[in-house]
């Protein structure tokens, strides 16, 4: 029996160049002093959407590594607040040798503000040797296949 793995997140036409994103709502665990976002939690939003992604392109893990995180830049515009519906968006924007840029964004279902940016590259290492290894020719065919015109490397 095949077993169809539930998705958390979904095809978007809604805000090109991406094409997938994941809702998220806010928990108040996720809030501050002053009831708005925590800025380190979107890093798990973001994580939540990059898995789906993965999920929905048929590539959550290659044997032997992981994905290790190497830079990230974000970008905060306006604050969200307990209980509101997210929606992050993601997308590979880059294919290096070893590594993918993600390009990540947040914003508010309610009213479509914006309010998170950022990019994220993580690199893929063979969880033996800890040390980087190419991405497979499936995995970049995979992703330009989905994202087409739209990444570089």
């Amino acid at each position: 029996m095949t077993h169809d793995p539930l998705e958390l997140g979904r095809l978007t036409r809604r805000r090109p160049p991406f094409k997938y994103s994941a809702l998220t709502r806010v928990w108040f665990s996720d809030t501050d002093a002053q009831g708005v976002v925590y800025y380190g939690r979107y890093m798990p939003y973001f994580d939540h959407a990059r898995t789906e992604y993965h999920r929905h392109l048929g590539s959550l893990g290659i044997e032997g590594t992981e994905y290790v995180m190497r830079a990230s830049h974000v970008e905060y515009s306006a604050p969200a607040r307990f209980d509101d519906l997210l929606e992050c968006f993601v997308r590979v924007s880059r294919l290096g040798r070893t590594s993918v840029t993600y390009e990540v964004a947040a914003v508010s279902l309610e009213d479509e503000m914006l309010l998170v940016t950022g990019t994220q590259t993580l690199v893929l290492i063979d969880v033996a040797t800890r040390r980087p290894v190419p991405l497979p020719d499936s995995f970049r065919q995979t992703v330009r296949s989905f994202e087409q015109e739209h990444v570089a490397g």
